[in-house]
């Protein structure tokens, strides 16, 4: 019995071993990851300090400035552009709706069942082309009656003037009394009178059987089909049975600022026509040109803008009426602007600078300039004189003053405004003072459109 009692206790011995035993281990494995984690953090750090500090006047990609080839007080290598003087055109930029100088909407003026509908769906239709046939039946029936009366009356007044003709002689003879001639003379214009009111009735069964012949007032493309033959319409209902668009020619209505309206107008006053040019949505194609054709009369108070419509050739259906497309309107001429490429000039706030080489010392200077009017990568500018040459590249390393190197004389330059080989794109030129934002080659606003 006593050997079952040393097994228990044996076990129970065995058991509280293994207990005290498992927390001891997860600590130890817990150390033991602790210890490899800051292995692998510190291994990199003593790898660098043993290969030393770079090497002077080199800064990796994306480098702080100064840290350049040859150290802080090294040359930085740019590119550059000259300073061109070129005519350029002045041009107002608005966004514009494609509008039909004509659209008519078809209604029936009379009643009846619909016969054939001539036409396909979006079909280039003809002046006069038939369009819908309505019943003619029962107005062809009311225009044989009326000329039937017609010429009932016109035999009665023939009678009427004959026996008139006959009184007048009677009269001479004395044979009958003057009282039966003016008798006789009134039943004449009696049928004078309904002779005009029967013309009057044909001419009007004649229109209305021309209405059962609904033809296109113009030129132009018909949209979708709107009836099917079998049904009946009804005269002044308010169901359109077409709709047909003028497509060439094809006008533009576009939007101006109010403070434009007056050089338009005196430009109109020396040309007596303006020149309209149309681009897409990205405004890299044309699609057409065009002049002005007229402008509203008054100015629209809620956007301070004036209304101006442009005439266009649409001959291959490129403009599509209610298309939206970017219009350029050509106001005047600059002839001999001093232009730049926009991405050259910088702006800290409001200012546009740019910095200027000097050749003969290696260095560039700031220099405001006045942006007076720009094109899609082309500004013209005020303060520079032509051949100019400015900086094109690494706006981030330079300062007024700073010491350059030309791209080309034995080092090749960083990407443009970039701090280093695949360093990031520079944020401006000009360094910023204490309280003010970076300087940055973003326009701070929208220029007048320009183009040469």
């Amino acid at each position: 019995m006593s050997e079952p009692i040393e097994q228990t206790n044996r076990t129970l011995v065995e058991e509280k071993s293994r207990q005290v035993t498992q927390p001891k281990r997860r600590a130890w494995l817990a150390a033991v990851l602790v210890l490899l984690i800051t292995a692998a953090l510190l291994v990199p750090l003593w790898l660098r300090q043993k290969q030393g500090p770079a090497a002077p006047g080199f800064a990796g990609p994306g480098g702080p400035p100064g840290a350049g080839l040859g150290g802080p007080n090294a040359a930085t290598p740019i590119e550059t552009a000259t300073v061109q003087t070129e005519p350029m055109s002045v041009f107002i930029d608005a966004i514009g709706t494609v509008t039909p100088e004509r659209t008519a909407s078809i209604y029936s003026q009379v009643s009846g069942q619909l016969l054939a509908v001539n036409y396909t769906e979006g079909q280039i239709v003809k002046q006069g082309q038939s369009l819908i046939e309505v019943d003619p039946r029962p107005y062809q029936a009311l225009l044989d009656q009326a000329r039937g009366a017609l010429a009932r009356d016109r035999s009665l007044l023939h009678q009427a003037q004959v026996n008139a003709k006959r009184y007048e002689d009677a009269l001479k003879r004395n044979a009958i009394a003057q009282q039966t001639l003016f008798d006789q003379q009134a039943t004449v214009e009696q049928y004078q009178g309904t002779i005009q009111n029967d013309e009057g009735s044909v001419k009007y069964y004649e229109v209305q059987l021309g209405y059962c012949h609904i033809v296109a007032p113009f030129t132009g493309r018909i949209g979708l089909r709107l009836v099917d033959p079998g049904n009946t319409i009804f005269s002044g209902a308010s169901n359109t049975l077409a709709v047909i668009t003028q497509l060439d020619p094809i006008t533009v209505v576009f939007s101006i600022p109010e403070d434009d309206v007056q050089r338009v107008q005196n430009q109109l006053r020396r040309a007596h026509t303006m020149k309209v040019n149309l681009f897409d949505r990205a405004q890299n194609h044309e699609i057409a040109a065009g002049s002005l054709l007229a402008f509203d009369n008054q100015i629209d108070t809620t956007t301070g803008t004036v209304k101006f419509r442009a005439r266009f050739r649409n001959p291959n259906g490129s403009l599509f009426p209610n298309q939206f497309v970017n219009a350029r309107l050509l106001v005047d001429t600059l002839p001999a602007a001093q232009v730049l490429p926009t991405s050259v000039i910088q702006y800290n706030g409001q200012q546009a600078f740019v910095y200027v080489v000097d050749r003969a010392s290696n260095t560039v200077h700031l220099q405001n300039v006045t942006v007076t009017n720009e094109a899609n990568d082309e500004s013209a500018v005020q303060g520079l004189a032509q051949g100019t040459l400015v900086a094109s590249s690494n706006f981030d390393r330079l300062q007024d003053g700073a010491k350059v190197m030309l791209a080309g004389r034995g080092t090749p330059p960083f990407g443009p405004g970039g701090s280093g080989p695949g360093g990031p794109p520079a944020a401006g030129g000009k360094p910023a003072g204490p309280g003010e934002p970076p300087p940055t080659n973003r326009k701070p606003g929208n220029l007048t459109g320009a183009s040469r």
